[in-house]
């Protein structure tokens, strides 16, 4: 007994020790990142087979005040958002309160050049609205109404189901859609349909003037000089492109919600997670808040990135492998961080070794 009690302690220290050393490698591997990218700060989450096996912080979440970056620190989600945008729009579907093939028209009063928009042409990107325009002004002020006057100011670049084109502005106005047909701001409906039930603490739509604990300050590089974030109006902090706070330990119960298929049905999982088919046939990479792709290995991959011009504190590509159930996430405290690299799949390759 004694001699199988010694060996299972052997284990155990083995095991120990090996994880130890693969979350030094992790450590190295990021660490060098931020110096050599100039990127103050970021944390990192990694689910695998349905377990958290890494959530840390890396560099500092405020420079000026010498806080480094936790398992806790509060990031904005930059577009990453959508896909809790597309999940509000999933319950009032289930619900009955909207269709995917409902035109738009139906409960917002908008151009006859947008008749053949639908719910689903929001989700996914395909209705022809763009993005915002050129000389809008992120430090001016907006009501719902300006907001949605400005939109419908923009000319279509494409009919709706004609092609892929990502669009903010057609999440804006699926944040108006949810208002107009819920009688709630979307954040209010996330908040408890979404949020509270998942035990989601810290996730919550963005405000500058409220006090939030463990909120990562938000930089830029200019001419190779990190700079504080410039301020943006409020109401834009608010929209449904992207204006949320959360931490990695939130992500991962989302990731958890995902992967149990919580909240929403299966049948719904399945739409979210489809690619949309166009007015031809064809297919787009795209569902319902999320980019619908494939690993090297062949295997589903359904990812989002987030990034918020002007306005950024967080950068956060998401990759969630449907077949092996890994689940990867990554915030920033800068523009541009990361998105675009596997940060992530590289973290997790090394905690593999």
């Amino acid at each position: 007994m004694r001699s199988v009690k010694f060996f299972l302690l052997v284990v155990l220290l083995f095991t120990a020790m090996a994880r130890i050393a693969a979350a030094d490698r992790v450590s190295d591997f990021v660490n060098a990142y931020l110096k050599k990218k100039q990127i103050p700060g970021c944390a990192l989450m990694v689910r695998h087979d349905g377990k958290v096996v890494l959530a840390a912080g890396y560099g500092f979440a405020n420079l000026e005040h010498n806080v480094r970056v936790t398992p806790q620190t509060v990031f904005q989600s930059g577009s990453v958002g959508k896909q809790f945008t597309a999940m509000a729009v999933m319950i009032l579907i289930e619900e009955k309160k909207l269709d995917l093939d409902d035109p738009i028209s139906k409960y917002l009063d908008v151009p006859s050049a947008w008749s053949a928009i639908t719910v689903r042409h929001l989700l996914t990107h395909t209705s022809g609205l763009g993005d915002y325009p050129e000389k809008f002004s992120l430090q001016q002020d907006y009501t719902e109404d300006d907001l949605l006057n400005m939109i419908k100011a923009q000319p279509l670049g494409f009919a709706p189901g004609e092609k892929w084109s990502y669009s903010n502005l057609g999440y804006v106005t699926l944040g108006i859609l949810i208002d107009k047909v819920s009688g709630e701001f979307y954040g209010d409906l996330l908040q408890k349909r979404v949020f509270a039930p998942l035990g989601m603490s810290h996730t919550r739509v963005i405000s500058e003037a409220d006090i939030i604990p463990n909120r990562a300050a938000g930089y830029r590089l200019k001419d190779g000089t990190l700079k504080n974030h410039e301020w943006v109006a409020p109401r834009l902090n608010t929209t449904a492109d992207g204006s949320l706070y959360f931490t990695i330990e939130d992500i991962a119960k989302w990731d958890e919600a995902l992967d149990k298929r919580k909240i929403l049905s299966q049948a719904s999982f399945e739409q979210m997670w489809r690619p949309v088919r166009l007015n031809d046939g064809s297919a787009a990479p795209y569902g319902f808040g999320w980019h619908i792709g494939k690993t090297d290995s062949g295997h589903r991959l359904v990812e989002h990135g987030g990034a918020i011009p002007h306005k950024a504190t967080a950068c956060q590509p998401h990759h969630r492998y449907k077949s092996g159930q890994d689940g990867k996430f990554y915030l920033c405290a800068m523009r541009d961080a990361v998105c675009g690299e596997r940060g992530a799949a590289v973290a997790l390759s090394h905690l593999r070794r």
